[in-house]
């Protein structure tokens, strides 16, 4: 498919030096290094920030994180730290698969797990490129005053958006920037401070649209200062911000910011860089097997398994917990908020392909079924899911497949992948989406604002999930998928927005639930929910409840157990620490209960 892919450009990548605890994959440029009066212009600082784009990808190469390691350990999608972490997935798989990850599902891991530390290389590696722009920036003599604001908005949106991550993974970590001459830094407890300047800057000083889509603007700017804001529980303040974003925010490209019609429409490539894409990780497929990747091969296990066409691997599997989450009650097609369990969804769990099963006849919300493969419903265009078949043990991981990460049939030449041996797509990843801010909006205004407007946000994104345009529909023939669609839904969908003065009337505990709930069943899969969980102080209980009924199921959770004060935060990579010693001590200190 082709498309505006700027980010993804192999560059020249002039990287300085970093704290020395990252330095030995940091301080090496990536295609060689150049002299200092070739970059210090208008060209060489264009190209530096191009590289800060692409750092956003999480990767070198076709099977590498940015920075060393597998390519899946820096994915920006967060499958395994948001998502599996969150109990939206499973590993999927078997066991035997990337054992890395059952420690990290399950919150007994320690700071020798590699998938640390390939995230934290790939996210400094993000933060040294940014501070390569600006660093040179500051020594450019043909740059105006102008370009130089909105290159200087771009990169510390990039470096904000970088330690944003670190942040949210590790809580207190170092803080390096263009002046710092001293690059062995302990970690900081600032880190807050530094990145809302840094989002407030680039809100401040970027343009409304830019001529090229992938590039950030002001609003995606204002989203996120105000998501740094709600982070930090400054509800306040990330109201008033949003309050300006909701209404007055364009795209990058001028589109004003709305959910999309169909639900769908976030995760096809025809459909991208719409107006519900506030910021988003670019992607493109490479049809040819020798050129260089540029899809999303961060995700690339992260397809069904076995007989599909897909061929590999099996693993991100929608928890059983998560679709339970979907039903809705069949009189007021609303969720079961607490008690969602005890309206499980009937699964093919256990059940081989050769034996008759008919999927699930209750009320349910039809985000259902663009989110979780379901035996019985339509996958996209390839076919009725056909459970067991595609995949790989569902003792272990359960009986779903992912969805939103998959491309369609129809347009498999132009959206997947063939640089590697695994899928890779041209799905974009957003990192922010409207439905989100709009969420976080809600999340705002039942904190400190009105529960009336709350209402009218999380209804906003309900009502587009009750546009039956949007729905999943049967095949016409079910051994033609490609023959399209028919007019039957493909389930018994039922989805209503909450009913006038809801949030008001039953408080504002009542309201934060529904609007919790509605970032679960809206953004599953997205990596967010485990973040979440962790800002809303409810991990520990959400989390063993998750493993508490999970884990009855499949045997991947049956270790899981969080630990409040601990699990919290990720450890800080051990390479890290011991690469930070300084006069014979170690700057670096571990996070707590991981010593």
């Amino acid at each position: 498919m082709k498309k505006s892919t700027f980010v993804l450009l192999t560059v020249l990548v002039f990287t300085a030096q970093l704290l020395p605890s990252c330095k030995k994959a940091l301080q090496q440029p990536p295609l060689g290094s150049v002299s200092e009066e070739l970059v210090a212009n208008k060209n060489g600082v264009n190209a530096l920030l191009i590289g800060a784009y692409a750092a956003l990808y999480g990767m070198q190469g076709a099977n590498q994180s940015l920075g060393g390691g597998e390519a899946w350990q820096g994915s920006p999608s967060n499958w395994v730290f948001g998502s599996i972490a969150g109990g939206d997935a499973s590993k999927g798989s078997d066991g035997s698969d990337q054992p890395a990850i059952d420690p990290i599902a399950n919150f007994y891991s320690d700071p020798n797990n590699a998938y640390y530390n390939g995230k934290w290389k790939a996210l400094y590696e993000g933060v040294a490129r940014t501070n390569n722009v600006l660093k040179f920036l500051a020594k450019a003599t043909d740059i105006t005053p102008e370009e130089g604001k909105t290159i200087a908005g771009q990169a510390r949106f990039l470096r904000a958006h970088y330690y944003f991550e670190i942040k949210k993974f590790w809580n207190n970590a170092p803080w390096i920037d263009e002046t710092t001459t001293d690059y062995n830094q302990p970690v900081s407890t600032e880190l807050w401070a530094k990145i809302t300047s840094d989002f407030k800057f680039a809100y401040e000083n970027l343009p409304a649209t830019q001529g090229e889509i992938g590039r950030v603007n002001k609003w995606a700017a204002g989203a996120y200062l105000a998501k740094s804001y709600l982070y930090q529980k400054k509800y306040a303040d990330a109201k008033a911000i949003f309050d300006v974003v909701i209404p007055s925010g364009v795209t990058s490209s001028g589109k004003k910011y709305d959910l999309n019609a169909s639900f769908e429409d976030n995760f096809m490539p025809s459909k991208e860089n719409n107006p519900e894409e506030v910021f988003t990780i670019q992607m493109a497929a490479n049809a040819d097997p020798s050129g260089p990747t540029s899809g999303n091969n961060g995700d690339m296990l992260n397809f069904p398994y076995g007989g599909s066409p897909f061929g590999c691997c099996g693993f991100f599997q929608p928890s059983i917990d998560l679709v339970n989450r979907f039903r809705t009650n069949e009189t007021t097609g609303l969720p079961y908020l607490s008690n969602y369990n005890d309206y499980a969804v009937k699964n093919d769990m256990g059940i081989s392909g050769g034996t008759e099963f008919i999927a699930d006849q209750g009320t349910l919300d039809p985000r259902i079924d663009w989110t979780a493969g379901r035996r019985g419903i339509p996958y996209l265009d390839w076919g009725n899911y056909p459970g067991a078949a595609w995949i790989r043990d569902q003792s272990y991981g359960g009986p779903y497949g992912p969805k939103k990460n998959i491309y369609w049939q129809k347009t498999a030449a132009t959206d997947a992948d063939k640089t590697t041996w695994a899928p890779g797509s041209a799905i974009n990843y957003l990192v922010i989406r409207f439905a989100d801010v709009l969420l976080q909006a809600a999340e705002c205004e039942a904190q400190a604002g009105s529960l009336a407007t709350a209402q009218q946000y999380v209804n906003r994104v309900r009502a587009r999930a009750a546009n039956k345009e949007g729905w999943v529909y049967k095949y016409i023939d079910d051994s033609n998928p490609l023959g399209g669609f028919s007019d039957v839904p493909a389930a018994n969908y039922k989805v209503s927005e909450y009913p006038a003065g809801d949030f008001a009337s039953q408080g504002q505990a009542y309201a934060l639930s529904a609007i919790y709930y509605e970032r679960k069943i809206e953004l599953a899969m997205e990596g967010h929910r485990f973040f979440d969980l962790v800002r809303w102080g409810i991990a520990e209980k959400e989390l063993n409840a998750y493993f508490s009924f999970q884990g009855k199921i499949t045997s991947d959770v049956r270790r899981g157990k969080f630990t409040s004060g601990r699990n919290e935060y990720y450890p800080i990579p051990q390479r890290q620490i011991d690469l930070s010693v300084q006069g014979g001590n170690k700057i670096l200190t571990q996070n707590p209960g991981y010593n």
